[in-house]
């Protein structure tokens, strides 16, 4: 069955499995974070594995799952990073009759009509949560839930708020985590401004941040690869900067969409974010898109260095954004 936010907290009590996904993996693992702690689970009546141990670890886990605690409490198996070729397995698991361990199954973005989605999509105890990123309305909302008088911040200034809503949203985690350290900062003064906000964003500056992505999809080269340059050096992971890369392709295909920029579009980055809606075809992005969904699991899965995967992945597509602005003749 399929989930909303507010389902959550009555139901995850009374299913025996669920699958949580989608490109917000901060809010993916929040969630599971959640479970963990409504369902009272303790230390010794956890089993985590990825996904690409099912197969390895089938034993282990249908004994784990099927088995009553050795310590008292409920159970619970968590298999991360799932994907379509997992669904029987998990089929398999999940459908159990001796299953006894409440299992929680997390996934990056997944297409409607693949296997997983269809299989938690049918069940009437096992549901589906998504966790897509936090849209403009949603966003606001999380920034002044966090940065609210409870804990002492009386006032947020329009253009800070801009700001963060510009800079924030792709991952809740990071959001949450950034939103902390903005309240201890203007602790004194209990007020929000833009300043505050440039000075707390993380060292890498969410300038560094924005050079790379907006330069990037406006086909500017040489900003790219010293953006990402000096970000890999200030120690950013490469697996958050994909993350950031798919939330900013999504925003590029909205903006590509509806042909225009966000309402609120910050106005440092407002040129190249707009040169790159005019150069980038839908049927790209959504290449692109797919590609980054690749990329993700390919840092994940092989042994290959991740910061050489990602710097061949964002020198192709600057490139290819350079091209395009050609042919556009931009």
């Amino acid at each position: 069955m399929k989930w909303k936010d507010t389902d959550f907290n009555g139901g995850i009590t009374k299913i025996k499995a669920l699958l949580i996904y989608g490109p917000d993996a901060g809010q993916v693992d929040e969630y599971c974070d959640k479970a963990i702690e409504k369902l009272n689970i303790e230390k010794d009546n956890l089993f985590a594995l990825d996904a690409d141990e099912l197969r390895e670890k089938q034993e282990a886990v249908f004994a784990e799952s099927c088995s009553p605690s050795m310590f008292g409490g409920q159970k619970m198996v968590i298999i991360s990073g799932a994907a379509d070729g997992d669904a029987k397995q998990i089929a398999d698991l999940v459908t159990h009759p001796g299953l006894c361990a409440t299992v929680i199954v997390t996934a990056g973005d997944l297409r409607a009509g693949g296997g997983l989605r269809s299989l938690f999509e049918g069940g009437s105890d096992i549901a589906i949560l998504p966790c897509y990123t936090d849209n403009a309305e949603k966003l606001e909302q999380l920034i002044r839930g966090e940065l609210s008088a409870a804990a002492g911040i009386v006032q947020i200034t329009p253009d800070a708020m801009i700001y963060m809503k510009n800079h924030l949203g792709g991952d809740r985690g990071i959001t949450r985590s950034f939103l902390a350290k903005i309240a201890l900062y203007v602790d004194d003064k209990k007020i929000v401004e833009l300043d505050d906000v440039e000075k707390c964003l993380p060292d890498t500056g969410a300038a560094d941040t924005d050079d790379f992505l907006y330069s990037l999809t406006a086909g500017y080269i040489t900003q790219t690869m010293t953006a990402l340059d000096r970000l890999l050096y200030d120690n950013t992971e490469p697996n958050l900067l994909v993350r950031k890369l798919d939330a900013h392709f999504k925003k590029l295909m909205t903006a590509v969409v509806t042909g225009q920029l966000p309402q609120a579009t910050f106005w440092k980055i407002a040129d190249k974010f707009d040169r790159a809606r005019k150069i980038w075809p839908e049927s790209e992005i959504t290449g692109v898109l797919f590609r980054l969904n690749e990329l993700e699991k390919q840092l994940r899965q092989t042994g290959m260095p991740a910061e050489v995967l990602l710097r061949d992945f964002a020198l192709k597509l600057a490139v290819r954004a350079s091209k395009l602005a050609l042919k556009r003749r931009m």
